[in-house]
């Protein structure tokens, strides 16, 4: 069965750092690019940044560009979000998602697995 495991979430003060990490178990992560999500209270659920199977090529909302990288490592089925300078509209659940699809993909749908998420908070 197909697992992403987040983590790294927490509480951060504005105009700080966190990596967010997701694992993932039970697929052949080199055919798979990745992608991480967000989610706020009452707003729908948004791409964040996605990397194609290789690494080779990444894709970020116009929101988190310049301050958060995605990266991977297939060696360890991991895929990483570094942010940095979080502010308070960067709170939501993070996810991490899966697509067998060629290339970086933004909508949701074409994503085939899913994490569970994890908690960012940013307190002003």
């Amino acid at each position: 069965q197909v697992q992403l495991v987040e983590s790294g979430g927490g509480l951060v003060q504005a105009g700080g750092s966190l990596r967010l990490s997701c694992v993932a178990s039970d697929l052949t992560f080199g055919n798979y690019a990745m992608g991480w999500f967000r989610q706020a209270p009452g707003k729908e659920r948004e791409f964040v940044a996605a990397i194609s199977r290789s690494g080779g090529s990444t894709s970020y909302a116009d929101s988190v560009k310049g301050r958060f990288t995605i990266s991977r490592d297939n060696t360890k089925n991991t895929v990483y979000l570094q942010m940095h300078s979080l502010q308070p509209e960067d709170t939501a659940v993070y996810y991490c998602a899966a697509s067998s699809r060629v290339g970086i993909r933004t909508l949701t749908r074409l994503y085939d697995y899913w994490g569970q998420g994890t908690q960012v908070t940013v307190s002003s």
